[in-house]
């Protein structure tokens, strides 16, 4: 079997115990993606990797056309008995290239319709028709399942007739370590508001800031401290300029990339993630894992991350003062959050466990290979 992907790093952070149980099981497996650091590290695990010319974010017909053709290629090739795309292009072109080169079985992995699914109009609307047709297009293969993290995404393929119900699968996200992410003692000192994500727009970054500036403001005494890197190579990242401004600023704490995000949950008394449509966030399952409660938007994948008054806290997206507010609250309430984190916990170790992730995706293969 093949994984396809854009960044390596992602199916490392992802993915990997999923891939490594598919080579337990006893599956020859590949992975396809572009470069990066986190190639020697699969190849390490002994995993074979092919690097295609492929970019996270062009949209140049040329170079688009090109990557479509050198996936085609490998996979005429490597000859996939089945081929597991994870991410949006990875889908779209993964799908397309297996009907062409006649992969016996396909797996799309949907985490997230991703930015053009946001409310808009213009030129968003515009790519958001282009890319239910390239849908179509890439979920028709006969012998498929395409996993979903949440219903609404599910539904907006059913209903525009790019996915046939018999091929859904509802996963709750990519799975979390119970062990590594688990109940730290409630940290000492001033409530501590944490946020882990890629620092961009459609993250909600700018209402946590904004949020920080209102909590500031009304001298409430509460950390805000933000975790992630900046990517260049997306249209919404937030620029290195604005970070500057943000850390001299002084209303949140900037604590670069994370490498060890239990860890800085275990620092907070509350996290947060105000994005404006996900998948199904992992920042939020690790969150919960934890034992610490959330505050978050009223999205598709955010809202199915928690449980709505009981393990964290709904606001509408793009709402700074909402977020705000619902924080403040929280922090104002010990007794809320404790009760709040004990039932994020409860939820992990029902619905997001890794181990529970991975055996239903075993299942899809076989299911798929028995065919």
């Amino acid at each position: 079997m093949l994984f396809f992907i854009t960044n390596p790093a992602f199916l490392v952070s992802h993915r990997l115990p999923v891939a490594l149980a598919a080579r337990d099981a006893g599956y020859e497996v590949h992975v396809a993606s572009m470069g990066g650091p986190a190639v020697a590290q699969l190849e390490a695990l002994g995993l074979t990797h092919h690097v295609l010319p492929l970019s996270r974010t062009s949209m140049r017909p040329w170079t688009e056309a090109r990557s479509l053709w050198a996936i085609w290629r490998l996979f005429r090739r490597v000859r996939p008995g089945l081929v597991h795309a994870v991410t949006l292009k990875s889908v779209l072109y993964g799908g397309i290239a297996a009907r062409l080169a006649g992969v016996p079985a396909y797996v799309a992995a949907i985490s997230g319709l991703g930015y053009v699914f946001i409310p808009g109009s213009g030129l968003r609307g515009v790519l958001r028709r282009l890319a239910l047709v390239l849908y179509r297009l890439a979920l028709g293969h006969p012998n498929s399942r395409v996993i979903f993290q949440n219903t609404a995404d599910r539904d907006v393929l059913e209903q525009a007739g790019a996915v046939r119900p018999a091929q859904a699968v509802l996963l709750r996200g990519s799975g979390v370590d119970l062990d590594r992410f688990a109940p730290a003692p409630w940290p000492e000192g001033p409530v501590t508001v944490a946020m882990a994500s890629r620092l961009l727009h459609d993250k909600g970054v700018r209402e946590f800031v904004e949020a920080a500036r209102m909590s500031a403001a009304r001298g409430e005494g509460l950390r805000w401290r933000l975790a992630g890197s900046l990517d260049p190579e997306n249209p919404a990242s937030v620029t290195a300029g604005e970070l500057d401004a943000w850390r001299a600023e002084g209303a949140i704490e900037y604590v670069g990339e994370c490498a060890d995000v239990a860890g800085f949950y275990a620092q907070a008394h509350i996290v947060t993630l105000p994005s404006y449509r996900e998948g199904l966030p992992k920042s939020l399952i690790e969150a919960a894992a934890c034992g610490r409660p959330v505050v978050t938007t009223d999205v598709p994948g955010c809202r199915d991350a928690i449980e709505p008054g009981i393990s964290g806290v709904l606001v509408p997206p793009r709402d700074a003062r909402a977020l705000a507010d619902a924080v403040a609250a929280l922090a104002g309430d010990e007794a809320l959050r404790v009760r709040m984190g004990a039932a994020g916990r409860a939820l992990a170790e029902r619905d997001f466990g890794l181990d529970r992730i991975v055996r239903a995706h075993l299942a899809v293969y076989r299911e798929l290979a028995g065919r």
